[in-house]
């Protein structure tokens, strides 16, 4: 049986190649190719072809739901065929509006969905340069942190993951209230009971991550957003670590120089107390317009940090002295929160004024409300990338079709990327 060329460029030779790729990394276990399947089951004529049928056809117990791979369109589990998916989701699913981000390894986009019309911030990345770097354990491990956010009211979600040969995709909540930095060099401090919102909300996402053995390691005014309530969204889980217990350590050296703990750059090993110090340093930028071991000149601004007193000028409350002096303790094991970590700040007479049972639902009036008109109102993100081009490949590009030995390569560091939600759970 002859198949005709479709509008997807697909022919028959590169349908049987992409069969051949799949059949071998299927044998071996493999998964996250979620993409490719997608690709063969979306297109009618090659999904009818005897081959990708038997191929599809992984139990031969279950000639019903092998018939139904072959006329709908399903998605891979992490580890198996999920016959009970009702929906994939694939970059043309989208159309990229604009640029609002760009990071080391890709772009993050405004994008509208285009069935349901809702907006999402998708980042989009390339595996090539990821690879380069040899970076794909920090992915992963974004990945699946972004799976356990979904819950917390100030951690941004995650509603679908996916990739072709070429990119990796996340399909992010997306929130235009801007950066908690921008807003913070616009207004160059803010107000006790503004930085008190802030930082109790803060407070709250990383002591439900630390709840979850999860270090954040990151936090900085550039990963913290407002969204267009007025409410704190934490982002970029890149550097986070996974499975570290109330008394674990872990020792990779890394983070952003203004907000490193001391501990961090003696190369000492280090627990979740690091995230109290990053609050800390956050929270002394608030109050007082710069961090509090900061100068320009970094191996000055390193030896502030460990050696240098802290300096607390006068006009904030004796409370807020207080924290900042726990939570900027050097030697971490007098640190703020290294004994019963969230509930020592929850209850520190700083925070007296908080009613968390209402800061978690939500219901206390943020003390600043974004001027935003709505999801197309980039007011708040940086013009030089909202002013450049969105590139046509972000949606479809030669490359997410060609089946090469860095293809397969980059198959196989991100395996069980992709992520679709249950049909109960599902977002768009």
């Amino acid at each position: 049986m002859a198949v005709t060329e479709t509008a997807s460029d697909f022919t028959y030779s590169k349908m049987r190649g992409i069969v051949v790729f799949l059949t071998a990394f299927i044998k071996q276990r493999k998964i996250g190719l979620n993409d490719f399947i997608q690709k063969l089951v979306s297109n009618p004529q090659i999904c009818q072809h005897p081959d990708v049928c038997v191929f599809l056809q992984i139990d031969q117990n279950q000639p019903d739901e092998t018939e139904a791979y072959c006329n709908s369109r399903t998605s891979l589990d992490s580890e198996e065929f999920d016959l009970s998916s009702s929906y994939s989701v694939k970059p043309s699913d989208f159309d990229y509006l604009r640029i609002i981000g760009k990071g080391s390894f890709g772009k993050v986009l405004l994008a509208k969905h285009k069935e349901t019309e809702k907006y999402f911030a998708v980042k989009v990345l390339q595996k090539k340069n990821i690879l380069k770097k040899k970076e794909q354990k920090h992915i992963m491990a974004e990945r699946s942190v972004l799976l356990k956010n979904m819950k917390h009211p100030f951690l941004v979600g995650l509603h679908y993951s996916f990739q072709t040969t070429a990119k990796l995709y996340f399909v992010l909540d997306y929130v235009n209230g801007g950066e908690l930095f921008y807003h913070l060099q616009r207004e160059h401090v803010f107000l006790e009971p503004r930085a008190r919102f802030y930082a109790a909300e803060i407070a709250s996402a990383l002591g439900y991550l630390h709840a979850l053995h999860i270090v954040y390691r990151d936090l900085k005014p550039e990963n913290i957003l407002l969204d267009s309530q007025g409410h704190i969204v934490l982002t970029d889980f890149g550097l986070c670590k996974e499975g570290v217990e109330p008394n674990g350590t872990t020792s990779t050296f890394c983070g952003t120089p203004e907000y490193l703990a001391p501990e961090v750059l003696e190369k000492q090993a280090y627990d979740r107390t690091v995230d109290w110090w990053c609050l800390g340093t956050v929270l002394y930028e608030m109050l007082y317009g710069l961090p509090p071991f900061y100068s320009r000149n970094t191996a000055e601004m390193y030896n502030n940090i460990l050696n240098k007193p802290l300096q607390l000028k006068p006009y904030v409350s004796n409370s807020a002295q207080e924290l900042l002096e726990g939570l900027l303790q050097k030697d971490r094991v007098q640190r703020l929160g290294a004994k019963n970590d969230f509930l020592e700040l929850k209850f520190h007479s700083f925070f007296s004024p908080i009613n968390w049972d209402d800061l978690m639902a939500k219901k206390i009036a943020p003390p600043f409300v974004p001027t935003v008109s709505g999801p197309t109102d980039l007011q708040h993100f940086d013009p030089e990338f909202t002013q450049q081009p969105v590139p046509t490949s972000v949606a479809s590009s030669p490359e997410d079709f060609l089946i090469t030995a860095s293809a397969r390569e980059a198959a196989e560091a991100f395996l069980g990327f992709s992520y679709v939600p249950p049909v109960d759970d599902t977002c768009l």
